[in-house]
């Protein structure tokens, strides 16, 4: 996967003894407008300026360093012809800034063709330049594209000194535009490293710059970016409208680097899709451009791709070829991360052909070069393919301990995942937010500058009054009193919008403050009551395999055991398909179901855990009811509500399901139950997101989380749910359900 780098250059300071022609130029080039006549104008200019005089000049020197700087996002190598000629003529005359600025556009273009020594040299003796010039502009520049250089070389403490160099000195001096390249190249850096929920966070406050700025070159990278993240969430819907917004931005720039990125981020969506004739398509519009721009680190992505698609698709020859070119290119230019991703991909494919003795070599070096960059995901790849190639060489032992360092690696990046995804929707919220903030104080703004045209007339009005005479005093100040009246009318209906607003501001801020509690009560559900039953059933493995407890003793553990990983199972099935509902367009799914065939199906998976308490388990619902609603939803509803049931009960008591027609739009299910009860205190926190369960008659456990989701999927397919309840007699849950259409043959519950 690649992230998209903004190449732009900043040597604005520099800029202001140009020519007319050439700063227009510039200015335009930056912000992606610049067309191809524009440049060859420039072009001209300098050739014609270089042949017509025999000594060189800092105009000269200028305009060439210029000109390299609006060839790179098209033709890096024209860049770093100009910038050359702009050195040696800038040392010939000794004129420190044009060497500086043409040594960081030649060590732009040569760490962009992988030639990182000569880059580094060149970056060096500019920072020293600038330093003594006291060039802020300059300085930041070199050091976020030092910054850049060394994420490509997974340098990632090395890449954020320099990034937060440069963010310092932007910062200082109010440049609200490079600051924004420089959380967007931070985000980067993070997302390298494996941290996405912090480097979502770095892209969000560079966009949010980017749109105020109305900036479409850095909103276009922006966009991608965040779209990066999505994908690596495995939100591909997404992922795909935050590419699409990119490439929309920058068609018609000629910004080529920045299109190939988004074409081949596309074609890795569509692998992952497993649409790997799509994939193939824009991997390969992705790679020509790639050539063309001679873009090392785009072609190694591009061709390890195209050999996992190939791969794929069973045409193991073409797999091979295309993996080889990028382990050629990544090994040349000591590309660490797609060398990485390159060897996993060959052990990849060589396990889909069962040729087991090349798989282990490749993989063993994918996974030190894994273990090398750190990051969750190619580790976890590097040690399934590893684990694959052990068994297929019948290395069984190793292969398990491959297995479990998998299953650690997976369980650490799932974990992180639904933080992530908590996080990305909290940030989107909070940018929502932002933006609105943002168009009232253009509309406060505006609204002053009305009100001060408005007065500027008042007093011109005034002025012609006296000039015209007294008699004309009395007619004037009627008009005014009227227009002042309609002013007035429009200052309090634009006050009321104002007071709507905050108080809409206000209802986003109180729900943004509920998803973070309830996102801190999943975390810290997730960290306790999910991990406890895992870490019970890996030390009762520990303590099999060692031999330490007898045979009598594992039987005896047994159902305590599988007790809790019951309990985990199902609170697992109600979080992931709750989680699902918020992430994904919920209302399309709904369809006329049998209620009682939902019902039936729970309450005979429960009727021996209800026996096992003495309980007695009725199912008292009709055969002819249809409900139309999301039946998965439902079925997790009827589900929490049993078991909730049973967990409250006592021996000899009864629960009973029941349904009925409700009125001419809805039915009312209801399951009543005999237990203990509830108190009002309870009854009052019982849909919050701060209920702290208790524990049942046969002290069973509870996360408090259950009802909580059972309101949002019942209030998610248009019902409502409630509850009554009395002390020691028992309680009732009733939900109601939208009636649906009957059918001539039984409907099936997904």
């Amino acid at each position: 996967m690649v992230v998209l780098n903004n190449y732009l250059t900043l040597n604005t300071l520099k800029l202001r003894i140009y020519f007319t022609l050439a700063l227009l130029l510039i200015t335009v080039t930056c912000f992606g407008f610049v067309n191809r006549g524009r440049v060859d104008s420039l072009k001209t200019l300098v050739t014609s300026s270089l042949k017509s005089q025999s000594e060189p000049d800092t105009l000269r020197i200028n305009r060439l360093n210029s000109l390299a700087g609006n060839y790179f996002d098209s033709n890096p190598d024209s860049t770093l012809y100009y910038a050359q000629k702009g050195v040696a003529l800038s040392r010939k005359i000794n004129y420190k800034a044009g060497i500086a600025d043409g040594l960081v556009q030649t060590a732009h273009a040569n760490y962009f063709k992988g030639k990182f020594k000569q880059a580094i040299l060149e970056f060096d003796e500019a920072i020293l330049i600038y330093k003594k010039l006291n060039d802020n502009t300059g300085l930041s520049n070199c050091y976020m594209l030092y910054g850049r250089m060394y994420n490509l070389l997974a340098n990632y403490n090395e890449a954020l000194t320099y990034l937060k160099l440069a963010l310092d000195l932007n910062k200082k001096y109010k440049n609200e535009a490079y600051e924004s390249d420089c959380y967007k190249n931070m985000g980067i850096v993070y997302y390298s490293e494996g941290q996405l929920s912090t480097a979502l966070d770095y892209y969000y406050k560079a966009l949010f710059i980017a749109l105020k700025l109305h900036n479409k070159a850095f909103m276009a990278a922006d966009y991608n970016d965040i779209g990066v993240v999505l994908q690596s969430m495995e939100l591909y819907p997404k992922a795909l409208e935050y590419y699409k917004k990119s490439l929309k931005l920058f068609a018609g720039t000629k910004d080529l680097n920045g299109v190939g990125t988004i074409y081949e981020n596309i074609g890795e969506v569509m692998m992952n899709q497993k649409n790997y004739d799509r994939a193939i398509f824009y991997c390969t519009k992705s790679i020509n451009i790639a050539k063309k721009q001679d873009d090392k680190d785009g072609m190694m992505s591009d061709y390890t791709d195209l050999g996992l698609c190939y791969g794929h698709k069973g045409q193991f020859e073409k797999a091979i070829s295309n993996l080889d070119t990028s382990l050629q290119i990544s090994s040349k230019y000591k590309n660490v991360y797609n060398e990485a991703c390159t060897l996993i991909g060959f052990g990849t494919v060589y396990n889909m052909q069962k040729d087991y003795k090349n798989a282990y070599k490749y993989a063993m070096e994918g996974q030190s070069l894994a273990v090398k960059l750190g990051n969750l995901s190619v580790r976890s790849n590097a040690a399934l393919q590893l684990n694959k190639t052990l068994a297929g060489l019948g290395r069984f032992d190793d292969a398990y301990k491959l297995l479990r360092q998998y299953i650690e690696l997976k369980d650490s990046l799932n974990n992180n995942e639904s933080i992530q995804k908590l996080t990305s929707y909290n940030l989107e919220l909070n940018f929502a937010t932002k933006q609105k903030q943002l168009a009232q104080q253009q509309l406060d703004r505006d609204i002053l500058y009305q009100q001060r045209i408005k007065q500027q007339r008042l007093i011109n009005t005034i002025f012609l009054i006296i000039i015209l005479g007294m008699i004309a005093i009395s007619v004037v100040y009627y008009r005014q009193k009227r227009k002042q009246q309609k002013i007035n009318l429009m200052l309090e209906e634009k006050n009321r919008e104002v007071v709507e607003q905050k108080t809409s501001i206000d209802d986003q801020a109180q729900k943004l403050n509920d998803l973070n509690t309830l996102k801190d009560r999943l975390i810290s559900v997730l960290a306790h009551d999910l991990r406890a039953p895992l870490s019970t059933l890996r030390g009762l493995f520990s303590l099999l395999q060692d031999d330490t407890i007898s045979h009598q003793q594992l039987l005896d553990m047994i159902p305590g055991v599988l007790k809790k990983l019951e309990y985990t199972s199902d609170f697992l099935d109600t979080l992931l398909f709750w989680i699902n509902s918020q992430m994904e367009n919920f209302e399309n799914s709904a369809k006329s179901f049998y209620v009682k065939d939902i019902v039936a199906f729970e309450a005979e998976s429960y009727h021996e855990q209800a026996g096992l308490k003495g309980i007695t388990l009725i199912d008292s619902v009709p055969d002819d009811i249809v409900a139309s609603a999301d039946p998965n939803s439902i079925r997790i509803v009827i589900r929490n509500l049993i078991t909730n049931a049973i967990k409250f009960s006592r021996e000899n008591d009864t629960i009973e399901i029941s349904a009925k027609r409700q009125d001419k739009q809805n039915y009312v299910i209801t399951v009543r139950d005999t237990g203990t009860g509830m108190s009002e205190e309870q009854l009052n926190k019982l849909f919050k997101s701060k209920v702290n369960s208790k524990t049942g008659t046969n002290n069973e456990s509870g996360t408090g989380m259950g009802m909580l989701f059972c309101k949002d999927l019942v209030e998610k397919c248009s019902g409502r749910i409630w509850v009554t309840s009395t002390p020691g007699q028992g309680t009732s849950f009733s939900f109601t359900v939208p009636l649906g259409v009957i059918n001539e043959t039984r409907l099936e519950v997904a």
